[in-house]
């Protein structure tokens, strides 16, 4: 581990939180400033920045056109699928927003409100994002891939007020009407909205108050047309940011609470120390708004710190070649781009020579980071090579929000190695843990583990749901909270990630649960039981895989392959395209532990080319040999 400004750093954040993001939280503007830095009086629901009042959105737009930065560029609209490229400086992202709170408070949107938001990569969609912080309401942004029962699970959850969409979303050979999904998700969903704004896109635009519906449908430029701006409302900052769903080991997602006032020092603390981006710089991150990457270093973080951000409605391939990164990189300016290792995957299979970089200026570009999934060796070799710049695999979750795991490019850069994220950022009391909770020896694996507190910008809890929060994170190991991963620590302090350890699918770096396929798989007529996998994938670094007992009246040999393909479809309509199920197999019988408890880790190895450890409770072993040649891939 590094003896120089990392070490010193990382051992003060854990020694003395208080005093380190005392300092940290100089760098955002409090109308009232915290009390207490670190409430720590009802544990495990610490608490950060208690006493302290500000507003996100002031503090990511009006005090930099305060401070004279109005002119600067804020904001870069990227979008090869519709031709279209826009930029939008402080000053004119500040009267967007503004307005279109206006345009929210107009319907009765308040402090504390939520407002669902089911868009794809538009500005509008950041517009919407900062107009709710300017309020004070808390958005729950909802990924436009998703398909209508995912979505009704989560307007159920959130119970908005209102919903903002898009007529439809833009993928290189198809438009994606948004209009009739969200129509289905409110139609199946307990809870109705007050109001449903629609942004009208020309590639296919939406009837709007067409039904008979319990909710006023409006026209987004209508609507903005008749708006005054509004001022910031501020709030604690204990008061959420925002909620973000994502997959748990059950079908039902989890609503991961994001806070006001830890969120803005966390992330204004990694964009300088882990990013190395500062005023002025041109951030690229090639995400979604959708998930959590979106949220962190497309909006807030670049916004909070006074960066450019770049906003890219594209793809990494056939938008319209394996060069539309770099041609990205190279038009803006850009200094660190961001994105998962599955899109270097996409491009390297395109242009496996990286012959496409050398028809691009990339003299500006610094880094690149990747995070996600795990960034195999070969993956970083090649980027490395063909960019010739630092390529920094880092490591963190949907419910840290920010890095764990990190080469802190901006603070002590480190040597880099392959496999490996690197070190535990500051703040992050990282511990590899065997099953009694002690720590294993360096060189070992186990359950990675983070002891409590978790540092600012981190869930304190779930929406509405305490007790899941303590039963699903910090109920395995007293005082730390579970990743759900498992890796090990080297000699160097440097840590692997080797995977999940429970039921949750990471497929192109979007976490998907087993339980919402199986879910899906189970509710066709014919499917008596179903059990789903991740098995590794050379692209996406793991997809889903299904296998399925059919009823006993189900003729498996005349009706297979049809009922084959009604699940992959059912999979897409009920979870999404996201899902990427594309094998189902029909199979005798699942093997199972003599309690019931379906063996899906050792299958998963099965399906991986691995050799199994099978459990002593198996309750029927000639089951893993019939499935032997099924799930063993081909040598």
């Amino acid at each position: 581990m590094s003896t120089g400004a990392y070490a010193a750093t990382y051992q003060r954040s854990l020694s003395d939180p208080t005093a380190f993001w005392g300092e940290a939280a100089r760098a955002v503007e409090w109308s009232t400033p915290p009390t207490t830095v670190l409430d720590d009086a009802n544990p495990p629901f610490y608490r950060w920045f208690r006493g302290g009042r500000l507003n996100t959105c002031f503090n990511a737009l009006d005090r930099h056109v305060r401070d004279g930065r109005g002119e600067q560029t804020a904001l870069v609209y990227d979008s090869p699928v519709t031709g279209t490229r826009a930029a939008f400086t402080y000053a004119e992202l500040l009267e967007k927003v503004a307005v279109f709170a206006g345009a929210l408070a107009s319907l009765g949107v308040e402090k504390g409100d939520r407002v669902v938001i089911y868009m794809p990569m538009v500005p509008e969609a950041v517009v919407a994002m900062l107009a709710c912080a300017r309020l004070g309401a808390i958005h729950s942004v909802v990924f436009g891939g998703f398909a209508p029962a995912e979505l009704a699970a989560r307007i159920e959850d959130a119970r908005p007020v209102v919903v903002v969409a898009a007529s439809c979303g833009i993928e290189p050979t198809r438009v994606v009407e948004y209009k009739p999904m969200l129509d289905a998700a409110l139609d199946r969903s307990s809870h109705q909205p007050e109001a449903v704004i629609v942004l009208q896109r020309p590639q296919a635009r939406a009837t709007i108050g067409g039904r008979d519906t319990a909710w006023q449908e409006v026209d987004w430029d209508e609507l903005v047309a008749d708006a005054e701006p509004t001022g910031c409302v501020d709030v604690e900052a204990t008061d959420p940011l925002y909620i973000l769903y994502t997959s748990g080991t059950t079908g039902r997602p989890k609503g991961i609470v994001r806070d006001n006032g830890g969120h803005a020092v966390a992330l204004c603390w990694s964009m300088e120390n882990v990013f190395d981006i500062g005023p002025g710089d041109v951030f690229f991150t090639a995400s979604d708004v959708g998930w959590v990457v979106g949220h962190s270093y497309i909006v807030y973080a670049p916004l909070l710190t006074g960066a450019t951000t770049v906003l890219y409605e594209g793809k990494p391939v056939g938008t319209p070649d394996a060069g539309a990164f770099w041609r990205v990189c190279a038009e803006h300016g850009v200094k660190a781009m961001f994105t998962a290792p599955t899109a270097y995957r996409a491009v390297r299979r395109e242009d496996p020579e990286g012959a496409l970089v050398r028809e691009y200026d990339l003299s500006r570009l610094e880094t690149v980071f990747l995070a996600g999934e795990r960034l195999d060796p070969d993956t970083y070799a090649w980027a490395s090579e063909v960019l010739g710049v630092p390529v920094v695999d880092h490591w963190w979750q949907t419910e840290t929000g920010w890095p764990i795991v990190a080469n802190l490019r901006g603070l002590d850069p480190m040597p880099l190695k392959a496999g490996s994220p690197s070190v535990p950022v500051p703040g992050f009391d990282v511990r590899v843990l065997d099953e009694t909770g002690e720590e294993v020896e360096r060189g070992t694996e186990g359950a990675i583990a983070i002891r409590l507190p978790l540092p600012p910008g981190t869930l304190p809890t779930l929406w509405n749901d305490d007790d899941r929060y303590v039963a699903g994170y910090l109920s395995v190991y007293e005082g730390h909270y579970l990743t759900g991963d498992g890796g090990l620590m080297d000699d160097d302090g440097y840590l692997y990630v080797m995977g999940r350890t429970d039921d949750v699918l990471n497929v192109a770096g979007h976490r998907l649960s087993t339980g919402s396929i199986e879910t899906a798989l189970a509710g066709h007529p014919a499917v008596a039981e179903c059990a789903v996998i991740g098995v590794a994938d050379a692209l996406k670094g793991q997809v889903p895989r299904g296998l399925v007992v059919l009823k006993a009246d189900v003729d498996a040999a005349a009706d297979g392959e049809r009922i084959r393909t009604e699940l992959v479809q059912r999979v897409r309509d009920e979870v999404g395209a996201v899902a990427s199920l594309r094998q189902v197999d029909v199979v005798a019988a699942l093997p199972k532990t003599r309690s019931g408890k379906i063996l899906r880790k050792t299958m998963r190895e099965m399906a991986d080319g691995r050799t199994p450890v099978v459990p002593g409770t198996i309750e029927d072993a000639s089951v893993l040999d019939a499935l032997a040649p099924v799930l063993r891939p081909p040598v």
